[in-house]
């Protein structure tokens, strides 16, 4: 039987794959990348990820080919009864089955816990949807945009710009894949130790209410409430980049160590006893920053980052995504992979931890649709055979 090659803290985990999008792809794309092998099970057409962002050709945009590298894509329909016969084959073999549909939908499927627990106990099985089932929103559909809206994320921009709006990029999606990811990882230590499997829900609304409600509970947490939920510094209108004499730098003059060096060096004319130690600055957090801007505006950029450097103020230039590619901290530690593909080579973004024992890489390059189909079903074949009795 073909064995995947991964060297990372999951190698030999297999891991069947019935997500899609970028929530559960991205859960599954980590777990590929530390050495599982993972089988991306897609109806005919595809994962609907192939084709919405650019590529170097139809089926393989760049959004589908980061999250779903290293993978092995099995083409199975599973609204035939061949191809949930063949899906209860990768079942029997797996330690981890994944999904990204509704409840209902899956169930009407025949794949629901109860039934793939049936063919497969001691698996670990996660579900990744938009509302958790015992509540009354469970079947509502769900994207990223409606999550920032619902757990509170656009009202906190609101705040912040005098507008309501989403931030720049996939945040519910991504939170949500790295909950689903730890999530999982954390029953397979369970059953590691006890051979139990067991079920996972992994709700993108409650994980992003969880995530929010970190710094934003707040003085609502108390009873009685002692404020608003809201952190006030995260939400401050004035909290932004600062402008400099020729741009922008972000720049946090945040403890009393950082705030004392800050106004020896620079002597602002606004500085007073009033703002001398954190406490205090946090009751005004907004005229501060405010205070802060108009001195930002005195020097250049270049300027401000010696200066902050030098008095250890945590203090960055303002970056384009673009830029990431060329920036040098991310060559010096090998951030980047390239990988070979029948498009050419892909610069992947590589894995942001490492491992003293059993490091973990970007997995290979993304498949092509349906190219492991054959390979998967034979395995399935050769699994079925060995377990015969002689």
């Amino acid at each position: 039987m073909k064995t995947h090659s991964g060297s990372g803290p999951l190698s030999g985990v297999r891991v069947v794959d019935l997500t899609a999008m970028v929530m559960g792809p991205y859960c599954t794309q980590i777990m590929a990348d530390m050495g599982a092998d993972v089988i991306k099970v897609e109806p005919p057409r595809g994962d609907n990820t192939r084709y919405i962002s650019a590529g170097p050709r139809p089926g393989m945009a760049g959004v589908f080919v980061n999250v779903n590298r290293g993978k092995r894509s099995a083409v199975i329909d599973l609204r035939s009864e061949a191809g949930q016969e063949a899906l209860r084959g990768l079942i029997v073999g797996a330690d981890v089955f994944i999904h990204s549909m509704r409840g209902k939908a899956i169930a009407d499927l025949g794949f629901d816990y109860a039934r793939v627990a049936q063919v497969n106990p001691s698996i670990v099985y996660t579900n990744c949807y938009g509302y958790g089932r015992g509540g009354r929103e469970a079947d509502r559909t769900a994207y990223d945009d409606t999550i920032q809206a619902e757990c509170g994320l656009v009202a906190a921009q609101e705040l912040l710009t005098g507008e309501p709006g989403y931030v720049g990029t996939i945040m519910a999606d991504k939170v949500a894949g790295l909950t689903a990811l730890y999530a999982t990882t954390m029953a397979l230590y369970h059953r590691e130790r006890t051979g139990e499997g067991q079920e996972i829900e992994v709700p993108m609304f409650e994980t992003m209410a969880s995530f929010m409600l970190v710094e934003h509970a707040n003085g609502a947490m108390f009873s009685p409430a002692l404020g608003s939920a809201a952190y006030q510094r995260a939400v401050a209108p004035n909290r932004k980049p600062y402008r400099t004499k020729d741009g922008h730098l972000a720049a946090l003059v945040y403890n009393d160590k950082q705030w004392s060096a800050f106004v020896a060096a620079v002597r602002p004319p606004w500085n007073s006893e009033r703002y001398d130690t954190l406490e205090q600055r946090a009751r005004d957090i907004d005229t501060v920053y405010a205070l802060l801007g108009t001195t930002f505006r005195e020097r250049t950029t270049a300027e401000w980052l010696e200066l902050l450097e030098s008095l250890d103020i945590p203090v960055a230039p303002v970056r384009t995504m673009d830029e990431l590619f060329d920036n040098p901290h991310l060559e010096d530690v090998g951030f980047f992979e390239t990988v070979e593909s029948v498009d050419g080579p892909v610069r992947f973004p590589g894995t942001p931890t490492t491992f003293s024992r059993t490091p973990g890489r970007v997995a290979g390059p993304a498949p092509e649709l349906g190219a492991h189909t054959a390979e998967v079903l034979a395995e399935i074949h050769t699994r079925a055979t060995d377990s015969e009795p002689a």
